[in-house]
């Protein structure tokens, strides 16, 4: 189970089936602030884990069972994807640019430079607060847009796409004080204060 006091903390999750490398990683973590808690396999991980908490992996590639480029691919393509620093042994350059594409922060090669480990870790750290808060203010306009009337959406993606107030009226058959009424309560739900920021909510609603 995952200790309350760590919820809602930034955890770096080490998974190494060298159980002198989880320990050496997890007290270099904690020596700088962070939170840490260690795994010796994927499977490990999967039974502990609460999917959305915040946080990174740093993840072993060669690993008994699912190896850690295996499970970084599988994170990507999930519903709650993670920010992963891959460390290895041995790293081809295939193997680094498979990582790469699939996401990872970065690829490190054991014995790993403790300052390349932190920098990667922090880099890590702040693009998962970054996507988590990308995450809340997609949610949060989403929740807007839900509220708006049938009306108001088809007058949003009108006005979206370029049209005057004039043109709008004639597309959806309404006199056009009508429709500069319904698009005012629309900007005023979706708190948008200009056609580009309207522009920009949908382009973050259409993701």
């Amino acid at each position: 189970m995952i200790d309350d006091r760590k919820r809602g903390q930034p955890t770096v999750i080490v998974i190494d089936d060298d159980e002198s490398i989880r320990d050496a990683l997890k007290g270099l973590f904690e020596s700088v602030g962070l939170t840490a808690e260690t795994h010796g396999s994927v499977s490990e991980f999967l039974a502990a884990d609460a999917p959305d908490r915040a946080g990174c992996i740093v993840l072993d590639i060669r690993l008994p069972g699912q190896s850690g480029l295996e499970f970084q691919e599988a994170l990507g393509k999930g519903q709650h994807p993670r920010s992963v620093v891959l460390i290895s042994a041995h790293v081809d350059v295939a193997m680094a640019v498979r990582a790469m594409k699939a996401g990872a922060i970065d690829v490190l090669t054991k014995p790993v430079r403790e300052q390349d480990l932190l920098e990667a870790v922090n880099r890590a750290l702040a693009n998962d607060q970054a996507r988590r808060e990308e995450a809340n203010q997609t949610d949060a306009l989403r929740l807007r847009y839900s509220k708006l009337t049938y009306r108001e959406q088809e007058i949003m993606a009108l006005v979206v796409a370029g049209k005057l107030n004039k043109q709008i009226a004639a597309e959806v058959q309404l006199a056009e004080a009508t429709v500069k009424l319904h698009r005012g309560h629309m900007m005023r739900k979706m708190r948008a204060s200009s056609v580009a920021d309207l522009v920009r909510i949908a382009a973050i609603l259409d993701r």
